[in-house]
C-alpha cells in the first residue's frame, strides 16, 4: 500500500504493465485517427452537396423546379427515376442529356456533375406533392372535354399536341395546373405553331414538324401534314408562344380542373388498372 505525503494510507496505485500501456495508447491513437478520417469524409460529402445544390438551382432549377418536382423538365423528386437506374446513367444524362428530349447536354466538369448527380439523389426524401382532387373524377373530365382530339394516351387520340402517358413523371402538379389555366405560359420546348400562306392565297395553321432551307411540313389542328416548298409561299409566320390549346381557366371549375390535374399526375406511363 503506497501513502500519501502526510502519511496517511492512500489508495492502492496499480500500474499497467508497459505492454498493455502501450497498446491502449495504440487504440486511442487509432480511434482519433478514425474520428478525423469520418469527418474529413462528412465535411467532403457535405461540401460536395451545397456545390450540387447551387449547381442544380443555377443550371437545372428553371426546368426541374427548384425542389426537384418537375417542370418543364421531369419530376426528380422520386425515390427511383425511370431513365437514371443507377449512378452511371444519372451522371450521363447529365453530362450528355437525353436524345430527342428537351433534355440538353451540359459543359459541366466531372467534379460539377458528380456533385449535382449527388444532390439528384438526395431529392428523392422530397415529400411528394400534395395534390388535391380525384383523379377518378379527372378521367371523366379528361373525357367530357375530348382532350384525346390533340393528345394520345394509351396509343389512342390525337397527335398534334405532347403524348401524355407518363405525363405525370414528367411534370409537376403545378406546371400541368398552369398549362390547363395559362397555355401559353407554358408552351413545350420546340412547339412552334405556324402560319401560312400559300402564293394562291391558301392560308393554314399548325405545329412545326420540319423545316430546312427549301422546305417546311406541319400538322394541321385536325392532325394532317402538310408539306410545302418555300417557294410556294408567301407567308411563313412563326407564332411563337402560341398554343393552340385555349385556356379552361373559365371552363372548368376548382374543383374539375383538381381532378383532372390529380388525373394527369396518376399517369407514369404505367398500364391503366
Amino acid at each position: 500500500m503506497s501513502l500519501p505525503s502526510n502519511g496517511a494510507p492512500g489508495p492502492d496505485r496499480v500500474r499497467l504493465p508497459r505492454a498493455r500501456r502501450t497498446r491502449r495508447k495504440r487504440v486511442v491513437a487509432m480511434c482519433a485517427v478514425s474520428l478525423a478520417c469520418w469527418a474529413s469524409v462528412v465535411s467532403a460529402q457535405t461540401a460536395e452537396l451545397a456545390q450540387g445544390k447551387r449547381l442544380f438551382e443555377s443550371q437545372c432549377g428553371s426546368c426541374h423546379g427548384p425542389l426537384g418536382n418537375g417542370g418543364k423538365g421531369a419530376n426528380l423528386a422520386q425515390p427511383r427515376l425511370r431513365r437514371a437506374t443507377d449512378d452511371e446513367a444519372l451522371s450521363n444524362i447529365i453530362r450528355r442529356g437525353i436524345s430527342g428530349t428537351e433534355m440538353p447536354g451540359s459543359p459541366l466538369t466531372p467534379s460539377q456533375v458528380s456533385s449535382i448527380a449527388a444532390y439528384v439523389k438526395t431529392l428523392g426524401r422530397v415529400a411528394p406533392e400534395d395534390v388535391p382532387g380525384n383523379p377518378q373524377r379527372g378521367k371523366a373530365v379528361y373525357a367530357g372535354l375530348d382532350c384525346a382530339r390533340c393528345h394520345t394516351l394509351r396509343g389512342r387520340g390525337g397527335i398534334v399536341g405532347p403524348e401524355l402517358d407518363d405525363i405525370g413523371a414528367r411534370r409537376s402538379a403545378a406546371h400541368l395546373r398552369e398549362a390547363l389555366l395559362a397555355p401559353e405560359a407554358s408552351v413545350p420546348s420546340g412547339f412552334l405553331q405556324l402560319r401560312v400562306v400559300t402564293r394562291d392565297g391558301r392560308t393554314f395553321t399548325g405545329i412545326r414538324v420540319n423545316e430546312d432551307g427549301f422546305s417546311v411540313q406541319f400538322r394541321d389542328l385536325s392532325g394532317r401534314l402538310h408539306s410545302f416548298w418555300k417557294d410556294e409561299l408567301d407567308v411563313i409566320e412563326q407564332l411563337w408562344q402560341r398554343s393552340p390549346m385555349t385556356s379552361y381557366d373559365t371552363r372548368l371549375s376548382v374543383e374539375q380542373t383538381d381532378d383532372l390535374v390529380a388525373y394527369l399526375v396518376a399517369l407514369k406511363g404505367a398500364p391503366e388498372e
